[in-house]
């Protein structure tokens, strides 16, 4: 869940209902799920560039992206006895129906974005959930703690 807020304006409810959704539910979800996994299996937590890249009025959510990064690398280790693996996928700038729908509210937002990402585009969902089946998969058997950006380059360039 993404919520801005400038520095200035950032309240309890704001904090809470941006960590409680994106660190709390991740934690949760984790410690429900992990009991009924096997060895070779594998965490596939969904993080951001916003917790590597700072953007404006995105302090608290980029906040939370990092803490999933963490999450990945400390539960790899945590894991490693049961055979677990945990990675991140973090995808970027993804047409999906919501950002269609922003896109269409906010003019000049896609040539910014095309602007901003090195690939020129948008990433399309099935790109995000090839990433997500890799790491999922056991093509990645040897890959923990990582985190994968699926963003056109726009972290790293």
């Amino acid at each position: 869940m993404s919520e801005s807020a400038a520095i200035e304006d950032i309240g309890d409810e704001h904090f809470d209902r941006v960590f409680d959704t994106n660190v709390k539910g991740t934690v949760y979800t984790v410690q429900k799920a992990f009991p009924l996994m096997g060895p070779g299996g594998s965490i596939v937590l969904t993080g951001s560039g916003a917790g590597s890249k700072g953007f404006a009025n995105l302090s608290v959510y980029s906040a939370t992206k990092a803490a999933i990064r963490s999450f990945a690398r400390t539960w790899t280790v945590d894991l490693k006895g049961r055979g677990i693996r945990v990675n991140v996928v973090s995808p970027g700038m993804v047409l999906t129906q919501a950002m269609q729908t922003y896109l269409q509210d906010n003019d000049g937002a896609e040539e910014w974005m095309k602007q901003a990402i090195p690939f020129g585009r948008l990433a399309q969902t099935e790109e995000v959930a090839k990433a997500v089946l890799f790491l999922a998969s056991s093509e990645s058997s040897f890959i923990g703690g990582e985190e994968l950006l699926v963003d056109g380059g726009f972290v790293a360039v």
